[in-house]
């Protein structure tokens, strides 16, 4: 039995849809003209980022190619848009979704995209994530002023201001005992490494469904996965106090 938990927090991009593959198949055309290529290094420094922090992160290690950010974000986002909308479901999760709307128990999305990519990302899939009835935070809404990930702010966004869960500001030094054991009553899932770091900076139980080759990539950081899973249909909910499948 682990910490109990009383609220669940998704990533989306690599943990509920397979758009990873479709980040990679897109940026690797855009460095192919260059005779370069992302290795998974180079990736997982970008997974879980903002999209103009996780661009000038990648672009970085190639200083002698003639391409700004926008520039690489005007191509970026022109092929993305096509593909978006065939981007599959991972293994696991509709089960999971479902399982956890029929028992009530709260939950909502926490994602570093921004909205409009959200939105295309997801109208296919509506009957999934209507599930989360518009409980959703995106690296783009400003009105909290976040921090993107591995800064712990949009877990607490979303559990403060989407649930209502109290607790506390992103500032350790404002948070309360009862504002710590809360954060404790929370379960995020993430497939990234900046992803897992945030949702441990965020005081939360953590499982962690990384790529495999993530597990080879080295990372400065004290923050360790509570779980970790190949998969979303490894997950067992009574592990986490949670009501189990039948």
């Amino acid at each position: 039995m682990r910490n109990p938990v009383e609220s669940v927090l998704f990533d989306m991009d690599g943990l509920l849809i397979d758009s990873e593959a479709i980040y990679t198949k897109v940026t690797n055309t855009i460095l192919a003209p260059y005779g370069k290529a992302m290795t998974w290094d180079i990736k997982a420094g970008c997974m879980g980022k903002p999209e103009y922090e996780a661009a000038v992160h990648l672009l970085s290690f190639f200083p002698d190619i003639p391409l700004t950010v926008s520039a690489y974000l005007e191509q970026r986002n022109a092929l993305q848009d096509e593909l978006w909308p065939t981007v599959p479901l991972l293994p696991g999760v509709q089960k999971l979704v479902f399982h956890l709307k029929a028992h009530n128990i709260p939950m909502a999305v926490a994602t570093s995209s921004r909205r409009r990519n959200f939105e295309l990302k997801t109208g296919h899939l509506r009957e999934i994530f209507d599930c989360f009835e518009g409980k959703v935070v995106c690296g783009d809404d400003h009105q909290w002023n976040m921090h993107g990930k591995p800064e712990p702010d949009i877990f607490l966004v979303a559990a403060r201001e989407i649930l209502g869960r109290d607790v506390g500001p992103a500032d350790p030094a404002s948070v309360t005992p009862s504002q710590l054991a809360e954060r404790g009553k929370g379960l995020v899932f993430e497939d990234a490494m900046p992803g897992m770091q945030a949702g441990k900076r965020a005081g939360m139980s953590v499982v962690w469904v990384p790529d495999a080759n993530l597990l080879d990539v080295e990372y400065s950081g004290v923050e360790k996965a509570d779980q970790i899973l190949k998969s979303l249909e490894q997950f067992v909910p009574e592990q986490w106090g949670l009501p189990p499948y039948v």
